[in-house]
């Protein structure tokens, strides 16, 4: 008997901050120092590309990657280019508020939500390990919802501790004292009890949702706890420890249980506890730049990462599935340089969303390349420009949706496609 084709996942990484392309994956050695900064480029196992000395575990994993160095788009405030990278949408506003509004755009995980193919038990678009957020904002950051589509197609969001040694997802697990023999039990009997209520009083529109959601959300938690995919004590302990006990790791390796379970898109946030400082949380290095990627942030994500590339490979999942990571931006060509934010340092790199770098793998993209070029300083596009629309486009597209598919826009009462980009073949 012929083997079914494996469904195409995408796993899509959004580095919150805005990593600092010049000095990790875009380095440029021979710029006067202000420019080229502390680090060394080290040589990866692709003759000819180099990346930074502080990330040798990828260095390893180039053959498997293709660097996009010629991401680019305007916005330089967090909310907006965040919006611009998770919608791949130019901002429909004044950049003048980080937080999300009823009239954003959809999110590409919002988009794969409702137009996704099903090919498991799961929802097609997940987020984890949590939405992206300003600590002390009382809404998460632009252009992770529905939007303007619908908030009803919000992605699925899977939250908690995934570093804990026994995660599991409560609101997916049944408790320990009731089986999936019994469960079923007790929703045979609500339905049963059903029948008796007026059929006048189940008729009302609230009511039919009502019951619609109860319905979709059991069988949810039945489907979840029969496949035991939001589990991660499966998993053995080296395993997790090669990964790496982090947010980030963790949640890597939560995306990689989904791809098994033929999830067609997983949102992978990045979190860290650097969340909570006023001037450069996470990858935001406003000030110390340099100690911070060293010491902090470079660790966690050369572990994670890499491990994560060997793991979809060694499983034969990797070709199937498309692996994106970047962040809403950039950092500053120049050292010091203030272009939006006051609070930049001289030890830091302000916000630059001119020139900027996606790493891409899988999905068939040929991996030990260098895709576009900057300019000397690495401050402007000089070859083959990529934007958010067209990185959306090519999402869309490996998943088998159509990015000229059309929606109805709530907000403008008009009708709009999923995407205005084009989609990039990487060669």
């Amino acid at each position: 008997m012929a083997s079914v084709p494996r469904a195409r996942s995408c796993v899509f990484i959004f580095l919150f901050g805005g990593p600092s392309h010049i000095d990790l994956w875009d380095m440029k050695p021979e710029a006067p120092a202000e420019v080229r900064g502390e680090f060394n480029p080290i040589a990866t196992n692709v003759p000819g590309i180099a990346i930074c000395e502080h990330l040798p575990l990828l260095a390893r994993q180039l053959d498997k990657l293709c660097l996009v160095r010629s991401m680019t788009h305007r916005m330089n405030v967090h909310g907006p280019a965040c919006s611009e990278i998770y919608s791949g949408r130019p901002y429909f506003g004044a950049p003048v508020t980080d937080q999300a509004r009823e009239e954003d755009w959809p999110s590409l995980a919002a988009m794969v939500h409702r137009y996704g193919q099903t090919h498991g038990p799961l929802p097609h678009s997940i987020v984890l390990p949590g939405y992206t957020q300003f600590v002390g904002q009382d809404r998460r950051i632009a252009g992770q919802s529905g939007g303007r589509m619908g908030n009803h197609f919000d992605p699925f969001l899977v939250q908690g501790d995934f570093t804990s040694p026994d995660f599991r997802m409560g609101t997916l697990r049944l408790p320990d004292d009731v089986s999936r023999t019994r469960f079923r039990r007790r929703l045979d009997l609500r339905s049963r009890i059903e029948t008796f209520v007026d059929s006048d009083a189940r008729s009302t529109r609230q009511t039919l949702v009502t019951e619609s959601n109860f319905q979709s959300a059991a069988a949810l938690v039945e489907r979840t706890e029969a496949a035991g995919v939001i589990d991660l004590t499966r998993e053995p302990a080296s395993l997790r420890e090669r990964y790496g006990m982090t947010s980030f790791g963790q949640s890597l390796l939560m995306a990689r249980r989904l791809v098994e379970a033929n999830v067609s898109l997983m949102t992978v946030n990045w979190e860290d506890e650097t969340r909570t400082d006023k001037v450069s949380p996470q990858w935001d290095t406003h000030h110390h730049n340099f100690p911070k990627l060293k010491d902090g942030l470079c660790p966690a994500f050369d572990r994670a990462f890499s491990a994560f590339l060997i793991d979809l490979d060694q499983r034969g999942l990797l070709e199937t599935t498309l692996v994106v990571a970047l962040g809403e931006f950039g950092r500053t060509p120049k050292i010091g340089l203030v272009t939006q934010n006051g609070m930049t340092e001289k030890t830091g790199r302000d916000h630059w969303p001119h020139a900027f770098t996606a790493l891409v793998a899988g999905g068939g993209v040929r991996g030990g390349q260098v895709y576009g070029a900057t300019t000397p300083n690495g401050g402007h596009v000089a070859d083959r420009p990529v934007t958010p629309a067209d990185l959306s486009a090519t999402i869309l597209e490996h998943l088998g949706i159509d990015p000229a598919t059309e929606y109805d826009d709530g907000f403008l009462q008009i009708r709009q496609r999923l995407s205005t980009g084009r989609p990039v073949v990487f060669s």
